[in-house]
């Protein structure tokens, strides 16, 4: 792992929900489960009293929320736990977070650039590698899905893309 304690954002805020302070939560994750895991979030300066599922999202309870005009105010706001707080991760599995930002070489050794974003777009994960921009002008992307095939090594120094997936 490269720093426990990089922070990673959950949920964020998307707004109030009624009148006692509970708020709309806009999920990063898997599901609502997952967030049910975590007592407190921002260093402990919310503390999640009740979360239940809804379409898009979920709504919260935070014992810091006493009212809507306090939900209202913390309308934005990320919700974030140390990297180290998250789970143990079995073999072959891996935090969207934890690649990004990530040096990408290519199976013969050619500098490829940095994984700049994770996407999954139903058929499953695909990176986006920014190559290095030349002189003068803007850099330039290609995406790679993640698989064996095509990414056949990860870890914290990097990801290997065989070299017939590299643009």
């Amino acid at each position: 792992m490269r720093d426990p304690d990089r922070p990673v954002t959950l949920a964020a805020i998307a707004g109030a929900h009624g009148l006692g302070g509970e708020v709309r939560l806009k999920l990063f994750g898997e599901s609502v489960d997952a967030l049910k895991s975590y007592k407190s979030f921002n260093a402990g300066a919310l503390t999640l009293a009740s979360i239940k599922p809804v379409k898009g999202g979920a709504i919260a309870r935070f014992a810091e929320i006493p009212d809507r005009a306090a939900a209202e105010r913390a309308r934005g706001t990320a919700l974030i736990v140390p990297r180290s707080a998250l789970p143990e991760l079995g073999e072959g599995e891996y935090y969207h977070h934890d690649l990004i930002g990530l040096p990408a070489v290519s199976s013969t050794g050619e500098t490829l650039g940095t994984v700049v974003l994770v996407d999954n777009f139903g058929a499953g994960d695909v990176l986006e590698i920014e190559r290095p921009a030349a002189q003068g002008e803007k850099p330039k992307r290609f995406m790679v899905p993640m698989t064996k095939d095509a990414v056949p090594e990860w870890g914290d120094a990097g990801v290997v893309i065989d070299a017939d997936w590299a643009a």
